[in-house]
């Protein structure tokens, strides 16, 4: 029997280790919520985020999903044995909050997912969601995740863009993956690109043959992994188009 990999998934960074990596904004700082910041926390993100109220991250509006799933900062008030597989960063003006991070860790596959992401209107323009993919980075390296995988709105090119200055790859386009109240007031699904960052090294992944895929597979994979072509060709078969590719062991 081969031998299987039993690598535990060390603890939620503190906002102290992720501000030496990944520095605040001037006059901005980092924070990890208490149990009793938790009703102010529902109620600012309602605030920032009007159209969460239905979809994937609509559980950041319910108070119980913090008492039994986030982990929150050590206090008289913490609820005792919560290590929750979400964490939410707070950003702060001196007391003033003035946005929130909220990411997902998969233990099993060693896997980060960037959930929710957002800032008061009063703070924008701070360069606040410039920090997000990076610190969702050092997330994952400090945990000794192999991915970090995040979704991007169509609705503006802002955080497409933060995502590809960082490094990600934008590896697809979901179609009706999640649901947003839009203004009108009505409900819809909405398309989201799928951005990803591998922090595992090259020699960790399993490099794909072409016996496997279809033509329609084999032509999207070489499109978007141009570098790491199946070792395997079909013979006959020609080259995909040559794109960059943000994959990498770069983990920092």
């Amino acid at each position: 029997m081969s031998a299987v990999s039993t690598d535990r998934v060390a603890a939620w960074p503190t906002a102290a280790q992720l501000a030496q990596q990944v520095p605040a904004p001037e006059g901005y700082h980092y924070a990890v919520p208490t149990l009793a910041d938790v009703p102010a926390l529902v109620r600012a993100v309602d605030d920032w985020f009007p159209g969460l109220a239905v979809g994937n991250a609509s559980c950041f509006l319910r108070e119980p999903f913090y008492t039994g799933q986030v982990h929150l900062a050590n206090g008289p008030d913490t609820p005792e044995g919560v290590d929750g597989n979400f964490f939410v960063l707070l950003f702060k003006q001196d007391a003033e909050w003035a946005g929130m991070l909220a990411v997902e860790r998969d233990r099993d596959s060693q896997v980060l997912y960037g959930r929710v992401g957002t800032v008061g209107l009063a703070h924008r323009g701070a360069g606040l969601s410039k920090t997000f993919a990076p610190l969702m980075e050092a997330m994952g390296v400090a945990m000794g995740m192999g991915m970090i995988y995040s979704l991007a709105t169509l609705k503006a090119p802002h955080m497409q863009r933060s995502f590809e200055r960082a490094g990600w790859q934008l590896v697809g386009v979901m179609p009706g993956f999640d649901r947003e109240v839009v203004e009108s007031g009505a409900v819809k699904r909405v398309f989201e690109a799928i951005y990803v960052k591998v922090l595992a090294a090259q020699a960790e992944l399993l490099h794909p043959g072409t016996q496997g895929m279809t033509p329609a597979t084999r032509s999207l994979f070489r499109l978007l992994y141009a570098a790491d072509a199946p070792a395997t060709p079909d013979p006959g078969s020609t080259p995909g188009p040559v794109t960059p590719n943000a994959q990498g062991g770069d983990a920092r």
